[in-house]
């Protein structure tokens, strides 16, 4: 079974960044495509990034296109997302995921997935 663990999230006021981190000690991660998405209570969930395995291309949604960064730290089998310029609406339970695809990015196909960290921006 999969089991992802993410953190980093937290209480930011809007312009502010934050971190977030993917591990797991049960697999490679670099074996396979990972993404972040978030979800708010009764909306949809949204994917915001992923990153191949394959040859490390990264997608971003275009509501934090510009923003958000994803990338791999293989060493310590971790995923990382900064988060810059954080508005209001960023503010969700975000969630990092293998995809769906394998080895190929996808911000709507999703494999499975941590229990999440919530990330709250508000003055």
């Amino acid at each position: 079974q999969v089991r992802l663990v993410e953190s980093g999230g937290g209480f930011v006021e809007p312009g502010g960044s934050l971190t977030l981190s993917c591990a797991t000690t049960k697999f490679t991660l670099d074996y396979f495509a990972v993404a972040w998405f978030r979800q708010v209570p009764g909306k949809e969930r949204e994917g915001v990034s992923c990153i191949s395995a394959n040859d490390g291309s990264t997608d971003y949604a275009r509501s934090v296109k510009g923003r958000f960064a994803i990338w791999r730290d293989n060493i310590n089998n971790t995923v990382y997302l900064r988060m810059n310029s954080l508005k209001a609406e960023d503010t969700a339970v975000y969630h990092c995921a293998t995809s769906g695809a394998y080895l190929h990015c996808s911000l709507t196909d999703f494999a499975s997935w941590g229990q999440g960290t919530q990330v709250t921006v508000s003055t």
